[in-house]
């Protein structure tokens, strides 16, 4: 069964930079929207950014200005590049990539920590 597997995670200070990416581990055809969320402990899994395929990307507001995704079709890729990190930035980050008939895949999470 194909598997997501995100990269890039780790331990950063305050106002740093992290990107992460996130490839199947085999092929996906026709994949709608990819996106990433994130969980940090005690609390609801979030959406941080979506990008569907020919639309407009969507941030929650917490990170607007600071986070970009982007995609590779090509690749079946999806990045995260996160600047200006905050403490409350803290958390697992997931990749998710939905299809057009609505398949729903999900990565194994990355660690982000960001030190005050």
């Amino acid at each position: 069964q194909v598997q997501l597997v995100e990269s890039g995670g780790g331990l950063v200070q305050a106002g740093g930079s992290l990107r992460l990416s996130c490839a199947p581990s085999g092929r996906i055809f026709n994949i709608h929207t990819m996106a990433w969320y994130r969980q940090a402990p005690g609390k609801q899994r979030e959406l941080v950014a979506a990008i569907p395929s020919g639309g407009s990307t969507n941030y929650r507001d917490s990170v607007k200005g600071r986070f970009t995704i982007s995609r590779d079709d090509a690749k079946n890729t999806v990045y995260l590049q996160m600047n200006s990190l905050k403490p409350e930035d803290t958390a697992v980050y997931y990749c998710n990539m939905r299809t057009n008939d609505y398949n729903y895949y999900w990565g194994q999470g990355t660690q982000v920590t960001v030190s005050s």
